[in-house]
């Protein structure tokens, strides 16, 4: 979401510099912040921050080196593996908290440095169903087509997935008019702090069995159509692919999909009359749609986002004032992020690399043949699973994310990574993949840089310098200036963020990512922005920005929003003897990601000191365990003991883990790498498990059958 702060310099420990934090008044969180925000300014001050290059010895042990060692190292290292197996022989992984101009010149970096095809970020675990489905259905991916404040407005907002009030505390301001007029709606298996907002009449929380949100919205689709629900005129004169959808949400009458994902029937219809009501098209205030990653990181994820988009297709909601589609996105950078060359398959400006006319307009802007620009690469999970494999990457440079904890079925990952000939990671704690890395590099954070970052809402936000970094401590756009330069790379690489800021913004235009109106200079004024902001033509750009897309036309071949006829497939790795229950995963209030800076502030590591395993009671009296006392979960993957923790807030079938720590408390140990087919976003939130009591070995400790009541 991004929460807006305003900094000031302190000292911090040691003598080293430091800041304080407010929240400000800003129109996403209005001055508020969560316990994160409000801690941030102790990771600057961190005692163990990185403030000098580390180098993997003889002795197996990394110790600091110089800048030029470490550089020259690196460069040479890479040269080598370049001149015996090729660019793809190199890959690059980035990172959604990587500001707009980072994010930029890591994709150029990859394609012009390195000259390999093999790049892609942890956005691919993040946004990529919800932009699949976006891209395909609506013409864009932003995620909210409108601004957050919109809601405020709305008689319902339907949310699939997501746990704002823990994951973005601030934003759950925005929903209290929603709630007073009793038209919140919430999917989700776990009666979390946000489907707790529901009660007392402000709203409704379905409780759908792991894995079955698309069956919910197809039911609530069917509803919509057999009761004659839906905005005809706007159908009619905006979409296309009515027919299919009609047909296919036929057989997915509530009693039939009760018998699936075991909401009532009747709580199925209440829900798609309080949205219909809502629309425009019934004279209600408004109506949203919003989907999370709960029911985006699945296999069938583009296609749950696809539904949701349907739906909302079906009341009239796009391109009204007051009403909307969106995907609530949690990474600092979330989406600006993915809009400007660090997906394996996509240049600066959301411009698709296998475009010629794409490939044409970037490549003059950096300065080399089109020819020269490598294809798309592999998404993620695909290229984690090659790294040195035969044909695989032999070395790898991560940027941004901690590979470790966060990636799926997080154990072979991390020997994928010590199998690597070569492992650079530039980060500034030494996180769990730090560890594992041949060359760790110190780089500057968000309080010790300029740049700007991306909205949820598509707002381009300026990130202004407040403290000066350690000393040893330098930025990523210096790290690839210093490397394209000993790799003898084409072009320039600036240092400065407004430059490389001016770059992104011409190799962006045109792009459905268009920045080309924007400039530091324009953002320090204080404009509220949004892309696209095309650039006038004048010599000072006045476009105003688009806070609200669909206003007219949907940016499609024919201007018509594609509604996409898809249908329920289930989890990959689903329930069976040895496994009757259903794990998922998840975030808490006082950590974020993979935990590598939250478990670092000892106010939030105090608070949750480590992972635990949420039971229903009937579970917990099935196994014989207490509250608190340790059970062990296994999947197909691996096995992790931690303690109970027993409330009647999830469902008898299924344990909720948060995935916040590493070593023996990762539960990403556990998860599923199997992927989504359009999107190649792994499955993390749903996969079968066992739990026993640890107390309980051997063949006696089976837990609860299928047989536990829903």
């Amino acid at each position: 979401m991004q929460c807006a702060q305003t900094l000031t310099a302190a000292p911090g420990l040691d003598g080293a510099d430091g800041v304080t934090v407010e929240g400000r008044a800003f129109p996403t969180n209005r001055g508020g912040l969560c316990q994160k925000g409000w801690t941030s300014g102790e990771l600057l001050v961190t005692p163990d921050r990185l403030t000098a290059p580390l180098v993997r010895g003889a002795d197996g042990e990394l110790a600091a080196a110089g800048w030029d060692e470490a550089l020259d190292l690196v460069a040479d290292r890479l040269r080598r593996i370049r001149a015996d197996d090729g660019a793809d022989a190199v890959a690059v992984f980035g990172g959604g908290g990587l500001t707009n101009e980072k994010a930029y010149q890591l994709g150029k970096f990859a394609r012009v440095a390195l000259g390999t095809a093999n790049v892609d970020y942890n956005g691919r675990f993040c946004m990529s169903s919800a932009a699949a489905a976006a891209n395909r259905s609506l013409g864009i991916d932003r995620g909210l087509p409108f601004p957050l404040t919109d809601l405020t407005g709305a008689d319902a907002v339907l949310l699939l997935g997501s746990n704002l009030a823990e994951t973005m505390p601030p934003s759950v301001a925005h929903l209290s008019e929603v709630r007073r007029r009793g038209g919140l709606v919430v999917v989700d298996p776990r009666r979390s702090a946000t489907a707790d907002l529901t009660k007392d009449g402000q709203g409704l929380h379905l409780q759908p069995l792991p894995g079955t949100d698309l069956v919910v919205l197809l039911a609530i689709a069917h509803v919509l159509l057999s009761e004659h629900l839906t905005d005809d005129d706007y159908l009619a004169a905006r979409t296309s692919g009515l027919a299919d959808v009609r047909q296919r949400c036929t057989a997915w009458w509530p009693e039939r999909a009760e018998q699936v994902c075991g909401v009532p029937a009747g709580t199925l219809r209440e829900a798609a009359r309080r949205l219909a009501a809502a629309s425009p098209a019934q004279a209600g205030r408004g109506a949203f749609v919003l989907t999370g990653r709960g029911v985006e990181q699945s296999r069938q994820g583009t296609a749950t986002v696809s539904a949701a988009i349907n739906l909302a297709l079906l009341l009239g909601l796009p391109g009204r004032v007051g009403s909307g589609y969106g995907a609530v996105t949690g990474q600092g950078n979330g989406q600006g992020g993915r809009e400007h060359g660090q997906k394996a398959d996509q240049l600066p400006g959301y411009r698709m690399i296998d475009d010629p006319a794409a490939r044409a307009h970037v490549a003059r802007v950096w300065g080399v043949p089109p020819g020269t620009l490598p294809g798309k690469g592999k998404p993620a999970v695909e290229l984690l699973a090659s790294l040195g494999r035969p044909g695989g990457p032999r070395a790898l440079l991560v940027h941004g994310s901690n590979l470790v904890v966060s990636a799926p079925n997080a154990q072979p990952v991390a020997d994928r990574l010590r199998s690597l000939d070569l492992l650079v990671v530039c980060d500034f704690v030494p996180s769990e993949t730090a560890l594992l890395a041949d060359v760790v590099l110190p780089v500057t954070q968000w309080a010790e840089e300029e740049g700007t970052m991306t909205s949820l809402e598509g707002r381009v936000i300026r990130r202004r310098k407040v403290v000066d970094a350690p000393a040893g401590v330098r930025s990523e756009l210096w790290v690839w200036a210093q490397l394209a330069s000993r790799l003898g790379a084409a072009g320039t690489w600036d240092t400065e963020p407004s430059l490389v800021f001016d770059e992104l913004a011409r190799a962006s235009r045109g792009g459905r990512a268009d920045y080309s109106g924007l400039s530091h200079a324009r953002l320090d004024r204080g404009e509220a922005l949004y892309w696209p902001c095309p650039a006038t033509g004048d010599e000072e750009p006045n476009h105003a920005g688009t806070p609200r897309l669909f206003a007219e036309s949907f940016p499609t071949a024919d201007g018509r929003a594609l509604m996409v006829a898809v249908d329920h497939g289930g989890p990959a790795d689903d329930l069976r003897p040895d496994a009757p229950l259903y794990l998922v995963t998840g975030r808490v209030l006082q950590h974020y990601q993979s935990g590598a800076q939250t478990r670092r502030v000892p106010a939030l590591a105090g608070a949750v000191p480590g992972a635990f395993a949420e039971l229903h009671p009937l579970l917990a009296a099935r196994i014989g365990v207490a509250d608190g006392e340790q059970v062990r979960l296994t999947t197909g993957r691996g096995s992790l003991a931690v303690p109970a923790r027993v409330t009647d807030s999830i469902r008898p079938d299924t344990v909720f883990v948060p995935f916040h720590w590493a070593g023996t408390g990762s539960v990403n140990r556990l998860t599923t790498d199997a992927t989504d087919p359009v999107s190649g976003m792994p499955e993390f939130k749903v996969c079968a498990v066992e739990v026993t009591s640890a107390r309980v070995q051997g063949a006696g400790s089976r837990a609860a059958t299928s047989g536990v009541p829903a």
